[in-house]
């Protein structure tokens, strides 16, 4: 199996000691990652320099694969520095590439600091967009959180709830849900994937009584999603859909709004939640959280979710060799 590359994240943030837990916890028969960072940090584990990442399998049992790559200051926890966000940007471009030439099965990034990368002049909202733009298929990326039980895709993201709420049409539910759908068929081995669509106001509306958004868009998408074949149903009231009875009858659940998904898979399970980049033409993971500034340098970092999603990651690529 090919080895996994690792982002470095906000260097203030946890990425680094979140590595380093995860490299303990999976050195004895993990995937196996390479880390692209700074090797002169102080990670508290062993660390390998390495040319490249077909060098990561060897030197993983005995020390954290690092293709080095120098950050031009100095790290300090929970302070972040716009000078860094340059080779922050350069590492998810140089995976990207890994993974483009076949040289890695899968990116997995660390969190980043958006509005460090902001302030420094990148263009994009977050990883996902920007991996859209280095990686796309001619459809627009789509963001999984997934966890065992429940797997959830917001329809609109890193936007305004007002804004996200007047722009929805029933052609963005409808282009969601065929990537979705794809992925569920090509990445995940779900021969006939069924996706439950939420409404977007309470009860899903109430047969108008609520706002109308439920009847006018959601109800036309979920019927065009069911003349082109796919399992879809809803709208479905957004307070039972997420209940233990209700998780099992579905493959993913289409949401209209960020945390209309990402609140209960949070809530589920936090330290175990993955981000999956879906509609890419690589396989992409990353943990379900932030750089956590307030905690960075304290030794209080979870590395479950990085570990989830490097786990992931891995299960994804070996499915596509194997396919």
């Amino acid at each position: 199996m090919k080895p996994l590359a690792l982002t470095m994240g906000e260097p203030a943030g946890i990425g680094a000691e979140i590595a380093a837990g995860a490299w303990r916890l999976l050195r004895e028969g993990g995937p196996r990652f390479v880390l692209l960072d700074d090797a002169r940090r102080d990670f508290g584990v062993p660390v390998r320099r390495v040319d490249g990442p077909e060098q990561a399998t060897d030197a993983f049992a005995d020390a954290m694969p690092v293709l080095h790559r120098p950050l031009s200051a100095a790290p300090v926890p929970g302070r972040p520095d716009i000078a860094n966000a340059p080779l922050v940007i350069a590492a998810i471009e140089e995976a990207v590439a890994l993974a483009r030439a076949g040289r890695v099965g899968a990116v997995v990034t660390n969190p980043i600091q958006k509005s460090v990368l902001a302030a420094a002049g990148f263009p994009h909202p977050g990883h996902t967009e920007f991996l859209g733009a280095l990686a796309g298929t001619g459809v627009p990326p789509v963001m999984m959180l997934a966890c065992p039980g429940l797997r959830v895709v917001p329809v609109t993201v890193h936007e305004a709830l007002a804004r996200a709420i007047a722009r929805l049409r029933p052609a963005d539910i409808v282009a969601t849900s065929r990537v979705v759908a794809a992925a569920l068929r090509a990445q995940f081995g779900i021969a006939r994937p069924r996706l439950a669509i939420a409404g977007l106001n309470p009860h899903a509306g109430e047969d108008g009584t609520m706002g109308r958004e439920d009847i006018e868009v959601v109800a036309p998408a979920v019927a065009a999603l069911r003349v082109e074949g796919i399992d879809a149903r809803g709208p479905l009231p957004p307070d039972t859909m997420f209940t233990a009875l209700a998780r099992p009858t579905y493959d993913a659940a289409i949401c209209l709004y960020h945390d209309q998904a990402l609140i209960p898979i949070k809530t589920l399970d936090m330290a175990g939640g993955v981000n999956v980049t879906l509609g890419l033409s690589i396989l992409r993971t990353s943990p379900d959280h932030g750089t956590a500034l307030d905690i960075a340098g304290k030794g209080r970092a979870d590395p479950s979710s990085l570990v989830a999603a490097l786990r992931l990651a891995a299960e994804l690529s070996d499915r596509k060799a194997q396919a």
